[in-house]
């Protein structure tokens, strides 16, 4: 069964985990952890005895490859802290390119025009109705969802508009705390950050998971997780030469030029870079159209490499791991 939704932020290459819930972006880890079981339940094959095989097949797929790790992303702290950066992120995103944001349901455009002081209750409201809908049906399931992201992001648009975030989000209590609170055992899988991961953090996960599939040779994965780091950081040099390396092994010799070109933009003396684009373009490489490392007194690209391979070689090296060494230190 195919899980395309194309509607709100999935249309911004993002896997909305709130909308697969059917919850607020702003929602309680209590009301988020509630709202999974229901689902658990809902989906479960007991559940679906007396339907018919296609619906427990459906039903099935929904709760292991939808709904279960939704959850796992939103209840687990190192992937909550970093899809909430993200989330953030999408919503400036989408209102820097307002222009070109599809709306398709309506009652998203209905909160596109709701006056702000009123907007937060309109959106629960909307979300909460088409959550109660979402999977009853399981034909629908995924329209549904579609819907439901699109008040998602607009809700984010709107936020970021005022120069706002969701303040919830970045006051939420642990799951332990919650627990304590109401007298319910606590599950430890559902903590929450009280302080946010720091940009580097975040930065040095998205570059680790990207090397993890590099090695694998899933270069879409990784290509993925480094465009993801250039949200987050647009600017650094060695996110560009590692997504130029990532093109050039999944032979897409045009995007590595760009992405090489993009590090050499931001610092020219960057060896590695003008070594990536050399073997990108060897053709204007030879001609000088890319920069020499010997021609500007910087050390051959080969014993950059080779350097960056081995830390015991005299002077430090650039970086290590991966192609050309791409794998280290952030270069900003």
């Amino acid at each position: 069964m195919s899980f395309t939704i194309e509607s709100g932020l999935f249309g911004l290459d993002f896997t909305d985990h709130h909308a697969i819930l059917g919850v607020p972006v702003d929602a309680e880890p209590k009301d988020m952890r509630k709202k999974y079981l229901k689902l658990a339940q809902r989906l479960h094959p007991d559940s679906c005895a007396k339907s018919g095989e296609a619906e427990r097949k459906h039903a099935e797929e929904f709760l292991s490859k939808l709904v279960n790790p939704a959850y796992e992303a939103l209840s687990k702290e190192k992937n909550y802290t970093e899809y909430i950066l993200l989330l953030k992120l999408k919503g400036q995103q989408a209102l820097r390119q307002q222009e070109t944001v599809l709306l398709t349901a309506d009652e998203a455009r209905k909160l596109a025009a709701e006056p702000m002081g009123g907007i937060d209750a309109a959106y629960r409201t909307a979300v909460k109705d088409l959550a109660e809908q979402q999977y009853k049906h399981l034909e629908r399931t995924l329209v549904l969802t579609g819907r439901i992201s699109e008040l998602n992001l607009v809700y984010l648009m709107r936020k970021a508009g005022k120069g706002e975030f969701p303040s919830a989000i970045t006051q939420r209590t642990t799951a332990s705390e919650n627990g304590a609170a109401s007298g319910k055992h606590p599950v430890s899988a559902q903590s929450i950050p009280k302080t946010p991961a720091t940009r580097e953090a975040v930065l040095t996960s998205y570059l680790r998971r990207a090397q993890e599939m590099e090695t694998r040779q899933n270069y879409p994965g990784a290509i993925k997780e480094l465009r993801d780091a250039l949200l987050i950081a647009p600017k650094n040099g060695t996110i560009h030469c590692r997504l130029g390396a990532v093109y050039l092994q999944a032979n897409q010799s045009t995007m590595a030029k760009i992405h090489f070109r993009k590090a050499l933009e931001l610092n020219p003396q960057d060896a590695i870079a003008q070594e990536g684009l050399r073997r990108a373009d060897p053709l204007n490489a030879s001609t000088g159209t890319a920069p020499k490392a010997e021609a500007k007194g910087m050390p051959d690209p080969k014993t950059a490499k080779s350097k960056a391979a081995n830390p015991n070689a005299k002077g430090k090296p650039q970086s290590g791991g991966g192609l050309f060494g791409l794998f280290g230190g952030n270069k900003k």
